[in-house]
């Protein structure tokens, strides 16, 4: 009887320690200007029952004092997928600083213009949502906002915003904006310039600071996870750069030495992703593991009680062959 009573009070000790996941629909975006949906894209996308692609179109600076688009997406083929896809604009916050209200209705009107073309010209289909995505601040908020309105009433669609961790904490100062829904940016926790002793895609600490009190948020919201990657590499003179896609395996060969806290050093002067290095630069590899997008997922699951999509950024098969289905679904 003793043996029985331990027995059942070790199962549900394990039972009590194991992390089930709420199952989300799983959605992805698409960065690129240069459209190349293989094999390996299409597989993840079909087997995770995705449906759903945020595919981002061109990015709106500033250029001699005017709002200008750029990295406008190429013609592509829209039929390599069978899938929704969902119109994604990028603007610099610079674009909202000093500009009337008059220029920033003619951007509305010019921004639908092209989101509109593009549509068409790759045959993209009925959508019913467009997202802007702006790292918005307190003092580009109002002309944002306003913006958003704009773009509502000139495009008749569901307009969307992406939403980052600072645009969460300090929500009083950078305000809540005039959207459908809001898409919770659970990356770029820091900066990878400046900060070096954390993984700056990524520190779950961190994040779960900023998003202590999301719960409260009042918008409707979906959440956007990362699954890329890139190196941080220091010069000789301590500037640095991103080159992106990097993972600890491209740097596991004689051409890079091991060096402590996640470092590695050229041991000679050698190419990494087609970018030149020095002998001696150092190289600061930051990844997403599967372990670390679970525990992620499991905080928000405590945090959001509402029903939400999973948004990966993004569909390359250079990110999705590190991760087996299962620690994506």
């Amino acid at each position: 009887m003793k043996f029985g009573f331990l027995t059942l009070f070790v199962l549900l000790l394990l039972s009590g320690c194991k992390t089930e996941l709420k199952q989300h629909p799983i959605q992805f975006y698409y960065w690129k200007s240069n459209v190349n949906i293989g094999e390996t894209e299409q597989a993840y996308f079909n087997q995770l029952g995705s449906d759903k692609l945020y595919i981002r179109l061109f990015d709106v600076v500033k250029k001699d004092g005017n709002s200008s688009p750029t990295a406008i997406i190429k013609k592509f083929d829209a039929r390599r997928l069978k899938t929704e896809y969902i119109p994604v604009v990028y603007f610099v916050n610079e674009v909202m600083n000093g500009i009337s209200n008059d220029e920033i209705k003619k951007l509305a009107t010019d921004v639908n213009g092209l989101i509109q073309n593009l549509a068409a010209e790759n045959d993209l289909g009925d959508f019913n949502e467009i997202q802007i995505d702006c790292d918005w601040t307190e003092g580009t908020k109002d002309a944002y906002f306003l913006f958003l309105n704009e773009l509502r009433k000139i495009s008749h669609k569901e307009i969307s915003s992406t939403l980052r961790l600072h645009q969460v904490k300090y929500r009083k100062k950078t305000g809540i904006p005039p959207v459908d829904k809001v898409y919770l940016m659970c990356y770029a926790t820091s900066s990878p310039i400046e900060e070096e002793e954390k993984n700056s895609i990524l520190d779950l600490d961190l994040l779960k600071d900023y998003l202590k009190n999301i719960e409260d948020y009042p918008l409707k919201m979906d959440v956007a996870l990362p699954i890329y990657s890139w190196a941080v590499v220091t010069n000789h003179l301590g500037k640095k750069m991103l080159i992106n896609a990097v993972s600890e395996s491209d740097l596991e060969n004689p051409a890079f030495r091991k060096l402590e806290n996640g470092y590695y050093e050229a041991t000679d002067n050698v190419f990494l992703k087609g970018i030149y290095l020095n002998e001696g630069f150092k190289i600061k590899p930051e990844t997403i593991s599967a372990g670390l997008l679970k525990q992620t997922r499991a905080f928000l699951d405590s945090k959001i009680k509402t029903d939400y999509q999973i948004i990966y950024y993004h569909l390359d098969a250079q990110f999705l062959d590190r991760f087996e289905i299962a620690d994506l679904n």
